[in-house]
């Protein structure tokens, strides 16, 4: 019964730090005046993307105002950036860590082709068994689901660095921490943003799905059009995932990498 009674509070406080993260992150998002929020978003675009980026984000996201879907998408991206927050807390560290111990990676490796392979659908289950339905399970569910990418890319960025950078810090005597932050993550940094991008994006479509068990957002729009056979709000709602997508997908791509116009200077 004690044993019992710990696990228990212990999901209990766990379900409670989870989605008062993804209340606090979404309530700080709707604080936000929704023009200022669109400024900031098209500046971004701009200045990683480019021009073009710059003009969809523009038109897309006032597209979504228009639509009166500009809560739900809000509610879409406070699930997103927890659990690609909470993916990537944990992935980079995996990553690091089988980059570093080739018995970590040939142990790690078998857990996340299982982890990739599993039918979405069955990471909802357990997560429903320990938690009910809710925000909760949503987010637990999206984050195994996501966080492979960010281990594999990691690890594959790091061991990718070339060896005679790795020699010629040792020889200077770097320690390995000074190795690690200084050489082997900034060189390794394009893969490692290909894989928070693969987390992003993967985040975003079982956040999608995971609106069966209550997550809400643009999912929920869809789930409602489906069982209800609302062809024009299902529309609505995956089109706003997909202008979601985009932007998070262009905006993270770009991140480490020159600009478009810096390039053309």
């Amino acid at each position: 019964m004690y044993l019992r009674s710990n696990y228990r509070d212990f999901f209990r406080a766990c379900s409670g730090l989870i989605e008062g993260a993804v209340n606090n992150i979404e309530a700080l998002l709707s604080f936000i005046p929704i023009t200022v929020f669109i400024l900031v978003l098209v500046i971004l675009a701009w200045r990683l993307s480019g021009r073009g980026m710059a003009v969809f984000t523009l038109v897309s996201l006032f597209l979504l105002v228009s639509m009166n879907i500009w809560d739900e998408t809000i509610r879409t991206l406070a699930l997103v950036l927890t659990a690609t927050f909470m993916a990537l807390l944990s992935g980079v560290p995996l990553g690091i860590l089988a980059s570093r111990s080739d018995l970590t990676e040939n142990i790690l490796r078998p857990i996340l082709d299982f982890m990739q392979t599993m039918p979405i659908f069955v990471y909802l289950l357990p997560a429903v068994m320990f938690f009910s339905i809710g925000v909760v399970p949503a987010v637990l569910a999206t984050v195994v689901f996501s966080m492979p990418p960010a281990i594999r890319l990691t690890n594959l960025g790091i061991r990718q660095v070339p060896a005679e950078m790795i020699e010629a810090a040792a020889s200077f005597g770097s320690t390995p921490l000074q190795m690690l932050f200084k050489i082997q993550l900034p060189l390794a940094l394009p893969s490692i943003m290909a894989g928070i991008n693969q987390c992003i994006m993967l985040s975003l479509s079982m956040v999608v799905i995971a609106a069966m068990i209550g997550a809400g957002g643009l999912g929920g729009i869809v789930y409602r059009a489906i069982t209800r056979l609302q062809i024009g709000s299902g529309f609505e709602g995956g089109l706003g995932v997909v202008i979601i997508a985009i932007i998070l997908d262009r905006i993270t791509q770009s991140v480490g990498k020159e600009s478009p116009e810096k390039k053309a200077a």
